[in-house]
């Protein structure tokens, strides 16, 4: 249950910052103090905004069940991961082989510091 909690935690970081990233696209913008009202259309950046604060809830129950040296690089790298394949995927943005590596790294690193939680 620890590592389901972990993972939808991951999810939800990585959803939210893609959301963040289309209400921030034409033709939705940054919500401004000239134009208050258009913030209430812009649907992605509340909804973003939403999954950020159930990420958040979602941490601090992984917290309670798993160590903050295990907890916190996993859901790091993991909403890493996430969103650099995301970006790919949704926004078409380049994906390089040192992106890739990157991963890799990243997630071996991450296995080597929860082998012995498991």
């Amino acid at each position: 249950m620890k590592w389901l909690i972990l993972i939808l935690g991951i999810f939800s970081n990585a959803s939210a910052s893609v959301l963040v990233k289309m209400a921030m696209m034409p033709p939705r913008r940054f919500p401004s103090l000239s134009a208050p009202l258009e913030a209430l259309n812009n649907w992605p950046f509340w909804l973003g905004l939403g999954l950020y604060g159930g990420a958040f809830l979602l941490y601090a129950a992984a917290l309670a069940r798993l160590p903050l040296n295990v907890a916190h690089p996993v859901l790091t790298a993991g909403a890493v991961a996430a969103v650099a394949c995301s970006s790919v995927l949704i926004f078409r943005e380049a994906f390089h082989w040192t992106t890739g590596a990157g991963i890799l790294l990243v997630i071996a690193g991450v296995a080597l510091i929860t082998a012995r939680v498991a």
